[in-house]
């Protein structure tokens, strides 16, 4: 009998632990999910109600917030598959925030040490940032009247470095992809479209984003499509993708099979984690389903307005690569000097309309190249000072000044930016439009 006892459960003797008392409660539960509700700031008996309801439900699955493991039922996934198809490319990736959608769409196009990569003078800081992340060389370029990249400018700096150039649709306005992409494909340089304030825009029929080598999108709370922290890179190229999945994700979890072997040379490299989580995803994935209507009402706003503004002497509309496309919740008059723009903004806002200009004032704005002294006075994290003291970095290093792209400098002091807002009546865009007008009979 003792033999019998002692015998081994694999040998058929009887389990040590034949089973256990203690009863599994979920890792997440109802107070997480009630933490989500309060969120949404509903009312006190509201979320009384709510608990009450999810209490009558039982057995229900613990979420699984990470989307690798449950592929079938992940709303990144879901929003990654809308997104294909509402850009019309073979590609999307999810990640945690445009910055990392910029990180990854750099390296995946193969961009890295010894290598340039031209971005305008306006736009936000990370659209910079990014290229000395991916350890390139930014050479900042003018942007012309439409706010936006000048291509002229940018085929003077052009070099034997040059890796890609980034045209950034700042504010919802389209760049001239035609220009931009005909001056890509003669010097066989990459183009990766910052598309961060564009969402849901066009060119010429075709989505902003899906037009370059890979698209970039900034999907947080600050952009009009996206909530929370949130980005996305789509691209047609296969290896483009590839990398800038390993980038987002070094633990190579998105492969086919995670721990398997190289498939190809530049697969598996050490990248880091901008993963998007479900809780992100599932707003994400709502809010992108938004966005080609919400693009539409805009677009409908701003042409209605636009299109009753008169001609002026000393201020002008801001010239458009295509106002079928521009998103259009920003509409931006250019009067001729900087102390002008200050007295167009206050005199329209008197009138009711959000208007604003940076105008004379001299605050600091890293929208705009000169205030990012970390490219200018070329601070890096570690004093060795990579990318700008790269060996392998064989051109002549810009001359980074305040004063190096002054036709940026003076247009974006000049302009002035009216918020056009996307559920305005016909009415509310006619009334602003007279009010543009009364401004400028009186100051153009």
């Amino acid at each position: 009998m003792a033999n019998e006892k002692n015998k081994l459960a694999i040998n058929g003797g009887e389990k040590a632990v034949p089973g256990y008392e203690g009863i599994n409660h979920p890792k997440i539960g109802i107070e997480e999910f009630m933490e989500l509700v309060d969120t949404w700031g509903y009312s006190v008996n509201v979320k009384n109600e709510i608990r009450r309801l999810v209490e009558t439900e039982r057995d229900i699955p613990e979420p699984h917030l990470a989307r690798y493991y449950h592929p079938k039922q992940s709303k990144v996934a879901l929003l990654e598959e809308y997104a294909k198809n509402f850009f019309g490319t073979k590609h999307a990736l999810a990640v945690n925030s445009g910055t990392s959608a910029l990180i990854a769409a750099y390296i995946g196009a193969g961009i890295g040490p010894g290598d340039e990569v031209i971005v305008p003078g306006y736009t936000f800081f990370a659209t910079v940032s990014a290229v000395v992340v991916a350890r390139a060389i930014p050479v900042i370029a003018e942007i012309d009247e439409t706010m936006t990249l000048d291509p002229e400018d940018v085929e003077r700096k052009i070099t034997p470095q040059t890796k890609a150039i980034v045209p950034v649709h700042i504010a919802g306005h389209a760049c001239n992809m035609d220009a931009i992409m005909e001056i890509a494909r003669k010097h066989n340089i990459k183009v990766i479209e910052d598309t961060a304030q564009a969402c849901g825009g066009m060119y010429k029929g075709r989505r902003l984003g899906s037009i370059g080598d890979a698209g970039c999108f900034s999907l947080s709370t600050w952009k009009i499509t996206g909530a929370g922290e949130g980005g996305m890179v789509i691209t047609n190229d296969d290896m483009t993708y590839i990398k800038a999945q390993g980038q987002h994700d070094t633990a190579a979890c998105w492969r086919p099979d995670r721990f398997g072997k190289e498939r190809m040379p530049g697969e598996l490299f050490c990248g880091e984690n901008y993963r998007m989580s479900e809780l992100e995803g599932s707003v994400i994935y709502v809010q992108m389903q938004k966005s080609g209507a919400q693009f539409e009402r805009y677009n409908t706003n701003m042409r209605r307005i636009a299109s009753q503004i008169g001609k002026y002497d000393r201020i002008k509309l801001r010239p458009s690569n295509d106002i079928n496309g521009d998103v259009g919740y920003i509409l931006t008059l250019l009067p001729q000097t900087p102390g002008a723009a200050t007295e167009l903004a206050t005199a329209l806002a008197a009138e009711g309309v959000p208007a604003g200009a940076r105008g004379t004032k001299v605050s600091r704005d890293w929208h705009v190249y000169a205030f990012w002294e970390q490219i200018l006075q070329q601070k890096t994290a570690t004093p060795e000072g990579c990318p700008f003291t790269c060996p392998l970095y064989k051109g002549m290093l810009p001359k980074y000044s305040q004063d190096m792209c002054p036709r940026t400098m003076d247009i974006f002091d000049r302009a002035v930016n009216i918020a056009v807002n996307q559920w305005w009546t016909p009415r509310d865009c006619d009334n602003i439009a007279a009010a543009i007008n009364k401004v400028c009979r009186v100051l153009g």
